[in-house]
């Protein structure tokens, strides 16, 4: 048996995501931050290892070139953008389900964590980022003169 997150609200945000959409206004991301603007969100999992943290985000169809992430005061910043594929159909209907636009993502990331040490990988629509952790500092004892 699986868990599933539920949200009672989900229709309704839908409802008003599509809303803004269909009448031009951007969308907000689920971090509230209002500078930024985002029109969909990869899914990630964020693992803890012994020796660092590994984040995992699906976003196929991204160029690595357009991927930007950075590190600024334990903020971990994602974002990028995916093209649309530009196609007309005279004859039939069409259907889209495939999210395009601009992505950002934020995460808050623990102390203890060493940003000059963080490597991104993108493999087969898969970004994988490696955030290590820093070495503890052994304690000294210090004598008293």
């Amino acid at each position: 048996m699986s868990l599933r997150r539920y949200n009672p609200w989900s229709l309704f945000d839908q409802l008003q995501h599509e809303i803004n959409q269909f009448h031009g206004y951007p969308a907000k991301t689920e971090d509230d931050a209002d500078v930024v603007t985002s029109d969909w969100a990869p899914a990630v999992d964020i693992k803890e290892e012994a020796n660092g943290y590994l984040l995992v985000a699906d976003i196929p169809g991204v160029d690595p070139k357009d991927i930007e992430i950075h590190m600024e005061n334990g903020i971990l910043t994602i974002k990028g953008e995916r093209e649309s594929e530009k196609k007309t159909e005279r004859e039939g209907y069409k259907r889209i389900e495939r999210e395009h636009g601009v992505f950002y993502r934020r995460f808050t990331m623990p102390e203890g964590v060493n940003a000059d040490g963080i490597e991104a990988t993108n493999k087969n629509g898969v970004l994988t980022v490696s955030i290590p952790k820093q070495e503890a500092r052994q304690a000294r004892k210090i004598t008293v003169n």
